[in-house]
């Protein structure tokens, strides 16, 4: 199991590093900059339907609540695939003590 563990660590650290060795001097940039030049380009005349009510700060404000927000959805599928399993446990046991 801990073998296990380590090799999806490592894979998980290379899929971060990786494409950063490989364009190393790229930026990276998100996909709503990308799509707004590209929508600019092609109808330049273009207005958004709808502006932001709120506009962050400053970028890394902007970037600590995506992160925030990617957290609170990772803990809650974790707790729910942890309940689910937790459960199905549970039952397996239920069903082997009415067994014996």
């Amino acid at each position: 199991m801990r073998t296990k563990n380590i090799i999806l660590i490592t894979l998980v650290v290379l899929l971060a590093v990786f494409p950063l060795l490989i364009h190393s001097g790229a930026e990276f940039g998100g996909a709503d900059g990308e799509a707004e030049e590209a929508i600019t380009e092609l109808q330049p005349q273009y207005e958004p339907w709808l502006v932001s009510f709120w506009e962050p700060p400053s970028g890394e404000i902007e970037s600590l609540l995506f992160a925030l927000q990617a957290a609170i959805g990772a803990g809650f599928i974790g707790y729910y695939l942890g309940f689910v399993k937790g459960r199905r446990e549970n039952e397996k046991e239920k069903r082997s003590v009415r067994s014996l």
